[in-house]
């Protein structure tokens, strides 16, 4: 919904002639743009009005997916189906990370985009900042806590709390377990005291700028709060604010938190603010939390990379920003760099109807057996009255109409052969259905058991694990023996817990557990931990500057070029330069000098300058930067030019070449059969000139860019 809303806005800024419609909010407003989440337009889809489909399969000309990497999972892929428009895909997401689905949605191949701009990239242009990334080693976080290291009076406190409700001590805390369960006062005061000391400031450093902390959980979340409020309690209250789903009147916090002067200053973020939030104002953000998905990673270090200027004061733009890791993140990535986040697995509700068309394939390769065909035939009802309430007014459905239509009929279901449950699982499985069954608890259970029973027919080692988790199932309801309905069931889930209940094992055995059982188990409260709150003292070491492969060439680059463009403005009127500028020929002297200047100022190094020479040299490197002076271009164009007589098509393209020159300063012939020239003709150069005259503008190029060297 924040997504959507912030969209609206950038249209309103932007292009506020095309009337942008929010569908959530404005489901009955029309307009040339609309904005919406999936789910508000797979309702309207099917929205009828007066007997017509207010959005038609041709109603749009173009649909843009944000955050494009998560768009076809399962359901959703299904209305860039329903649409018949052009479809353009935007991600931050890494070329490799994004999902298989994804590319085949655009007809691509894995991995190859149809264009892709690099984050090293668009920081060496300007367009975003860098990341400055600190890894901040934290003994809590990253050992966990020993019994045996902590001080006396830290030991009489660990013995005093209430651990468990049995009253069981334990001896060690494992990492995983800090601030998911339990809190550590001083764990979460030094980390506010490193990044309130060390975090990019405005307001000639009397504040700490925008900042986002990525909190583990919610009570993390609010703990880190209550912290804040109490080690600065002149603060207490607006500075430090939680933003989750859990947070009242979010948006308008979101909506303070993106204006600079306005608190929340800090906002402490479980989920909400890691992907797809625009917040130009961050300076820092602060992992107080383990990632391990590289695609949700690199959109949380995209809350910072937004350009914002005069925001230390007037011309003092916004160059980096901060990113403070306490829980190794960083390492990891480097040491996984090509660790992928695999695809989003099936719906409840599709592998449920997968496991039963699977379950009646393997008792249909068994001997006839009577309570067997008893369970084949109450799949086959199950699964014929599931797809029976498959309605083709919905669009997902109707995409599916001849496999539906087919097992729409009873006689289908006789007899179904490999191919007939091949087609049920790749085309049926998973299609919205009127079958009601809405328990989950219920549901998770009927699949438990169904993967079980599979195992059972294949022999499947994975029936012990199966076999435990309904022991443990049959324990909690054990505890619940004074609800009437679960007594009624009590030697059943008495006798669950045995090993001989287990023994020989069959299917009809299964299939009466699970009938008898599946309506208990939403009883069961989820088991929770304890929550612990403690005050050991941590141990925080000095932030290590950390390299990021993926912006760091793109960093350097950017600084560098920084340099060079200042060096340039305050020589531009150099005699070199000037020469450069004007097309006119460099001499080894102009070279030298101008080679003296760049490394008696610090522009570069030795290094920068054999890498620049090897790339074509100094001059050609400075007249990439400066151009060429527009009449200079067309000077050295005049002798092709004179005395013909050209088509319109030919000054059009000279036109071109004389841009190209003026804004890059030389040309390669090869640019000559790319865009834009062949824009005007798929040939290039050579479907507007004659050979002879495509030789000869060849030499003048190779000529102006033979003249930035000595």
């Amino acid at each position: 919904v924040a997504l959507v809303r912030q969209a609206v806005g950038a249209f309103k800024t932007h292009l506020p002639h095309v009337a942008p419609v929010n569908l959530i909010s404005d489901k009955e407003t029309e307009g040339r743009v609309y904005v919406s989440t999936y789910p508000t337009m797979m309702g309207l889809i099917d929205d009828v009005q007066n007997g017509v489909r207010r959005f038609g399969a041709g109603y749009f000309d173009l649909i843009v997916i944000d955050e494009a990497h998560r768009s076809v999972y399962r359901k959703y892929r299904s209305i860039f189906d329903y649409f018949d428009c052009l479809l353009v895909g935007l991600t931050a997401t890494p070329r490799d990370e994004i999902d298989r689905d994804t590319y085949s949605l655009f007809e691509l191949e894995r991995g190859v985009p149809t264009d892709s701009y690099d984050l090293d990239e668009a920081v060496n242009d300007g367009f975003l900042v860098p990341p400055c990334a600190v890894s901040v080693p934290l003994k809590f976080q990253r050992e966990g806590i020993n019994y045996d290291d902590l001080s006396d009076a830290e030991k009489e406190e660990w013995d005093a709390l209430e651990w468990t409700e049995d009253g069981d001590v334990p001896d060690r805390v494992e990492p995983s377990a800090v601030n998911k369960w339990l809190f550590n006062k001083d764990t979460v005061d030094k980390v506010l005291e490193h990044v309130m000391t060390h975090g990019l400031k405005v307001e000639e450093g009397d504040r700490l700028g925008k900042t986002i902390f990525f909190a583990k959980n919610h009570k993390h979340a609010v703990f880190i709060q209550e912290r804040f409020d109490k080690n600065y309690p002149h603060l207490k209250g607006h500075f430090a604010r939680v933003i989750d789903f859990k947070t009242e009147y979010a948006q308008s916090l979101i909506d303070d938190f993106s204006t600079l002067d306005k608190a929340p200053h800090i906002a402490i973020s479980v989920d909400m603010l890691d992907t797809g939030i625009d917040v130009p104002e961050v300076l820092n953000l602060v992992f107080f939390k383990i990632v391990r998905s590289k695609t949700k990673f690199w959109q949380m270090i995209g809350r910072g990379t937004r350009l914002c200027p005069d925001i230390f004061g007037l011309g003092d733009n916004k160059d980096k920003f901060l990113v403070f890791d306490f829980c190794q993140n960083f390492e990891f990535f480097n040491q996984n760099p090509n660790m992928t986040d695999g695809a989003l697995g099936a719906s409840l509700a599709e592998k449920l109807f997968v496991a039963r068309v699977e379950l009646m394939g393997e008792i249909g390769n068994t001997p006839d057996d009577e309570p067997l065909t008893e369970i084949h035939s109450s799949l086959e009802t199950r699964l014929f009255d599931e797809v029976t309430g498959m309605s083709f007014d919905n669009f997902i459905v109707r995409a599916k109409r001849k496999f539906v239509e087919k097992f729409q009929d009873e006689a289908a279901w006789k007899n179904l052969t490999t191919e007939a449950r091949a087609e049920l699982v790749e085309y049926v499985a998973g299609l919205p259905t009127s079958y009601e069954d809405d328990d989950l608890s219920a549901k998770q259970f009927d699949y438990l058991v169904l993967q079980m029973q599979l195992a059972i027919l294949r022999s499947d080692p994975s029936f012990l694990g199966f076999q435990k988790r309904i022991k443990s199932i049959a324990s909690n309801l054990e505890e619940l023996g004074n609800v009437p309905m679960v007594a009624a069931e009590m030697t059943l889930i008495m006798d669950v817990q045995t090993d001989e209940y287990w023994q020989d094992i069959t299917l009809p055995i299964l299939e009466n557990l699970r009938r008898r059982l599946r309506k208990l188990v939403q009883l069961i409260d989820p088991e929770g931990r304890k929550i612990v709150y403690t005050d050991f003292e941590d141990e925080i070491g000095d932030g290590v500057g950390i390299d990021l492969p993926e912006v760091a060439s793109g960093t350097d680059k950017a600084r560098f070029m920084m340099k060079v463009r200042h060096f340039l403005s305050q020589h531009e009127n150099h005699i070199s330069i000037l020469k450069l500028r004007r097309n006119e020929q460099l001499t080894p002297q102009d070279l030298n000098e101008l080679e003296r200047i760049f490394i008696d100022e610090a522009v570069g190094t030795t290094t920068d300058l054999e890498h620049i020479q090897h790339d074509g040299g100094l001059g050609l490197f400075i007249r990439g930067i400066v151009g060429l002076d527009r009449e200079a271009a067309k000077s050295a164009l005049a002798e092709f030019i004179g005395g013909r007589n050209l088509t319109s098509n030919q000054i059009e393209f000279t036109d071109l070449i004389v841009d190209h020159l003026t804004e890059c300063g030389a040309m390669e012939p090869r640019r000559l059969y790319e865009s834009p020239f062949t824009d005007m003709d798929d040939q290039g150069i050579s479907g507007v000139f004659p050979d002879a005259d495509v030789k000869h503008l060849v030499q003048l190029l190779n000529d102006i860019k033979g003249r930035a060297a000595a």
